[in-house]
């Protein structure tokens, strides 16, 4: 009997976003890199970014982008844009849909104080709901229990990033795809640089790693190896 507790194959990745737009900006070239190598990925948007300054039909540019990067998408609502809120029914509602989609791969926003607020409260339920995805005598939770294999966090903006050391990812390959991808997000690129500064900022970790372009992510937990040559190289490079 399969043990219900155990992930599928590690070939589902699942990102979560506060706002329509921050799967994009904040990780949309590792999304377009993953699913470049034949991965299946799904994003999950937390609001429908009714609260922004300048409004469009965000959910249309939401799944234009997920269609730019390779990567399918769906909505759940945790209260509106700018009221989300880091309540035990969150936790238990994005648990539902960890057990719905059963990922092995989950990442989500920083939960660093000093950004959006979304953004930090979405990053904790995450955090919360992948454990309490895990247990099997949650009533509220009626799919059977799953436990992911990684979660890993991303920075939506410049400050929102942790002082852990990260985990590069170069995404050289796929910059004119993650450019499409935040170009769908019409409504928000319009009013700021937001392309620019994302580019900007995988081309500064790029050359710290070698590479043209590299995006970070932050492990939740140590990740764990069997052998050190699954470690291809540092990015010590000045």
């Amino acid at each position: 009997m399969t043990d219900p507790t155990k992930p599928t194959p590690p070939d589902l990745l699942l990102a979560f976003g506060a706002h329509p737009d921050d799967v994009e900006f904040g990780c949309g070239g590792i999304i377009a890199q993953e699913s470049r190598a034949g991965r299946r990925v799904h994003l999950v948007v937390c609001s429908g970014g009714e609260a922004a300054s300048h409004q469009g039909d965000r959910r249309e540019e939401a799944e234009r982008g997920a269609q730019a990067l390779g990567a399918s998408v769906s909505f759940v609502d945790l209260g509106g844009d700018a009221h989300v809120e880091a309540t035990v029914a969150n936790a238990l509602r994005l648990a539902a849909v960890l057990r719905e989609h059963r990922p092995a791969t989950v990442l989500a926003p920083t939960p660093v104080e000093n950004q959006h607020p979304d953004h930090a409260r979405l990053g904790s339920l995450v955090r919360d709901a992948a454990r309490l995805a895990r247990f099997g005598g949650i009533g509220e939770l009626t799919a059977p229990p799953h436990a992911i294999e990684q979660l890993f966090y991303y920075a939506v903006t410049p400050g929102a990033a942790l002082a852990a050391m990260p985990v590069l990812v170069d995404v050289s390959a796929v910059v004119e795809r993650w450019k499409l991808a935040m170009a769908a997000h019409a409504s928000q690129v319009a009013t700021r640089g937001y392309v620019e500064l994302a580019l900007a900022q995988a081309r500064v970790r790029g050359l710290e790693a070698g590479v043209a372009y590299a995006m970070a992510l932050y492990p939740n937990d140590p990740l764990v190896v069997d052998s050190l040559q699954q470690f291809t190289r540092s990015a010590r490079r000045f």
